[in-house]
C-alpha cells in the first residue's frame, strides 16, 4: 500500500471494528507476521519503572498478540470512543507517521490523542508500530 492516508485510515478502522473475524483479517493484512507494536506507557508506569531502575516496555509481538491487543482495546474503549486519523499521514521511504484522536461517542468531542510511527516491510505492511499516547 503506497497511500499513507489510506494505510492510516485502515489501521484506525481496526480499532473501531466490532466484528472479531474482520479484526482478525485486518491484523493479517496490516501487520507482517512478526510485527511488533510498542506502546509508550502512561507516565505513572514510567515513574514506577524509574524507581526500580527498569525500563517499562509494553509490546505485542506477532499476529496472535496483536489481535488480542486490538480485541482488548476494543472491549475497553469502543463503548465510549471512536478513533479516527487526525490530519494527514506522511511517509518517507519505509517510515509512516500519523496522528489520531479518540472521539467521545456521546458528544463527538475529542478526548484523547496520540501518534503512530510505523516501519514498513517491503510489501508495505507494518513491521514495527510505535504508539505514543498523549
Amino acid at each position: 500500500m503506497t497511500n499513507p492516508n489510506e494505510l492510516a485510515d485502515r489501521y484506525v478502522a481496526i480499532w473501531n471494528e466490532p466484528d472479531p473475524e474482520r479484526r482478525h483479517a485486518a491484523v493479517e493484512e496490516l501487520w507482517s507476521a512478526g510485527a511488533v507494536q510498542v506502546l509508550n506507557p502512561p507516565q505513572e508506569v514510567r515513574e514506577v519503572a524509574d524507581t526500580l531502575a527498569m525500563s517499562p516496555i509494553f509490546e505485542s509481538r506477532g499476529h496472535a498478540a496483536l489481535e488480542a491487543r486490538v480485541a482488548s482495546a476494543h472491549e475497553q474503549f469502543s463503548a465510549k470512543y471512536e478513533f479516527r486519523r487526525s490530519g494527514e499521514a506522511a511517509r518517507l521511504q519505509d517510515v509512516l507517521t500519523f496522528r489520531w484522536e479518540a472521539i467521545l461517542r456521546d458528544s463527538g468531542e475529542p478526548d484523547g490523542a496520540g501518534r503512530h510511527v510505523f516501519m514498513l516491510d517491503p510489501d508495505g505492511r507494518i513491521r514495527l508500530d510505535y504508539l505514543f499516547v498523549e
